[in-house]
């Protein structure tokens, strides 16, 4: 929260200092000796826009009625390509199967000892 408060407060400061060159350059400005009038610019009338004539309107064709077209030429055949040998392919290997029973694991027991002759 306090960094907060710092950055609300440097905000502050900056909005204020910036008013201040603000009126500062306002102030200068007013004390600026008068300039001169702008001198009035002489205005030229444009001539009025021809008017557009009227083109005469070509005439659309009537198409024809959808059902009077002729029927659409047919597409010739397709040449039959050669056949091509097949392929075959290995038989698969087969799958080994994973043991169903698990194996007993013999309890840790210590070494027998050594026989004395």
């Amino acid at each position: 929260m306090a960094s907060f408060n710092c950055f609300a407060l440097a905000f502050v400061m900056a909005l204020s200092f910036a008013s201040i060159d603000v009126g500062i350059a306002a102030r200068h400005l007013l004390q600026l000796p008068q300039l001169p009038p702008m001198p009035t610019l002489p205005t030229t009338t444009l001539p009025p826009l021809p008017s557009i004539p009227n083109l005469p309107q070509p005439s659309i064709p009537a198409l024809p009625r959808p059902g009077a077209l002729p029927p659409l030429p047919t597409m010739p055949g397709l040449p039959t390509l050669p056949s091509v040998p097949r392929a075959t392919l290995p038989p698969l290997p087969s799958m080994p199967t994973i043991p169903t029973a698990i194996p007993s694991i013999p309890f840790l027991s210590p070494p027998p000892s050594p026989s004395t002759p």
